[in-house]
């Protein structure tokens, strides 16, 4: 399946390359962006939606709701004197983690809302887009506008909580014994992952972060200044077949290669290879969005913790990169790969040599803590909570994975989870002095 989104023009960091002259209006993004959610979730059945199979992860009806109730409670219900919210309960319901805007139903308990109907939910939803479609239009906002500026936040929102419907439906379908596929794979050359090479970079003084224009995220900026020391990094992701040849050489056993949390972990939970990989018939399969499968050797190994990935590139004599040395090489590459719109749904095999796969396919861990730049200060008010009480205990990822929106990811963007977090499509980079 092949999903199609408009896409916004856009001149990458660090090079001339330009996309296609064409910026759609506000409300037709608008459209594109709630089309796409509806487009990836009317494929699933009420009983789909409904699962909660770990506290981590949300039922797709919340996430329906919720991206609904964002644009609600930050434009609707302050920016409209006549509006009326669609259900009162909504804002209990349906709250993530805003403290300053009231109660909310606890995370792990999401699942238990078996009420509203998924039926009631999709209703609210129309009901909140024509609602935003006639206070854009009537408002006739623009590029600039601050209120622009909180409905382009929410559509950014709204695509990170597209890949959360398919990690979190990932994790929920690899619990049900019939192991069913969200769609069926894409059929596709196999190709081999070229040799991984060691690309190098001059270090000095450089620029990390952004500014502007364009959308970003406040844990984007403000853009300052950072020193780099020379560094070089691998040209590709890390592959099954070489993450194989760490368990096979007892990885998971040798405490040597482990931070004292990772090898806690390891002991505790009972590691001894990414989620979903199993042994089957001498080889490696996994469950994935496309079924239960064996697992090819060349494409990026997945669903690893920071911890694994550490202990990963001290065996191989290497170690994680920064964020602001991924971000510096990033932004010296065309910002393309294997996006959500794809339609592949899983990491393939780099195309070819050079610097490769720094855009899609898998998050790619990076050592570095998930704090504020330097003179950074969070929005005034509730969206205030989006991203800065977040700051501690989690690590940075970089680049986006199969499942991100192409339009949604650049070189600057910050994802962050804690350390033992698998069940998102994080892979590994690797790097070194």
């Amino acid at each position: 399946m092949s999903i199609q989104v408009d896409r916004e023009p856009e001149v990458l960091p660090g090079s001339d390359i330009q996309k296609p002259e064409f910026r759609p209006s506000l409300v037709d993004r608008y459209r594109a962006v709630r089309s796409m959610t509806e487009s990836i979730s009317l494929r699933l059945t009420p009983e789909d939606c409904q699962v909660q199979a770990m506290p981590d992860a949300s039922p797709v009806k919340w996430h329906l709701a919720h991206t609904s109730w964002f644009f609600e409670i930050f434009l609707l219900t302050p920016h409209l004197p006549d509006y009326r919210p669609f259900d009162p309960a909504f804002n209990f319901l349906f709250n993530s983690y805003y403290n300053s805007i009231g109660d909310r139903v606890p995370r792990a308990q999401r699942g238990l809302m078996t009420r509203p109907s998924l039926d009631f939910v999709y209703r609210y939803r129309r009901a909140i887009d024509d609602a935003m479609v006639a206070f854009m239009e009537e408002s006739c906002l623009s590029e600039g506008d601050p209120l622009a500026d909180v409905v382009e936040l929410g559509l950014n929102h709204e695509q990170q909580h597209q890949e959360l419907i398919l990690t979190d439906l990932k994790y929920a379908f690899a619990q049900n014994p019939l192991r069913p596929a969200y769609v069926e794979p894409v059929v596709r050359p196999s190709r081999r992952a070229p040799e991984l090479t060691w690309l190098p970079f001059e270090g000095g003084l450089e620029w990390l972060g952004t500014d502007g224009p364009g959308f970003a995220f406040d844990n984007e900026g403000p853009r300052h200044r950072v020193y780099l020391e020379d560094f070089a990094l691998a040209s590709r992701l890390v592959t099954v077949g070489e993450y194989a040849e760490f368990i096979g050489a007892d990885g998971y056993r040798k405490p040597e290669f482990w931070l004292s949390d990772g090898w806690g972990a390891v002991q505790r939970l009972g590691w001894n290879a990414p989620t979903y990989w199993e042994r089957a018939d001498g080889g490696w399969s996994a469950f994935t969005l496309n079924g239960f499968r064996a697992l090819d050797d060349s494409e990026p190994a997945c669903h690893v913790s920071y911890y694994e990935a550490d202990a990963y590139a001290r065996w191989a004599g290497a170690r994680l990169p920064t964020e602001a040395e991924w971000e510096f090489a990033a932004s010296r590459v065309e910002q393309a790969g294997n996006f959500l719109e794809a339609g592949a749904f899983h990491p393939e095999a780099a195309a070819g040599p050079g610097l490769a796969q720094m855009f899609g396919d898998a998050w790619e861990w990076t050592r570095s803590p998930y704090i504020p730049y330097p003179g950074a200060r969070p929005a005034e008010g509730a969206l205030g909570e989006y991203n800065s009480k977040f700051m501690c205990n989690q690590l940075v990822l970089r680049g986006g994975s199969c499942l991100t929106p192409a339009s949604h990811i650049r070189a600057t963007y910050r994802n962050f989870f804690p350390a033992e977090t698998r069940w998102q499509v994080s892979g590994i980079r690797l790097a070194k002095d």
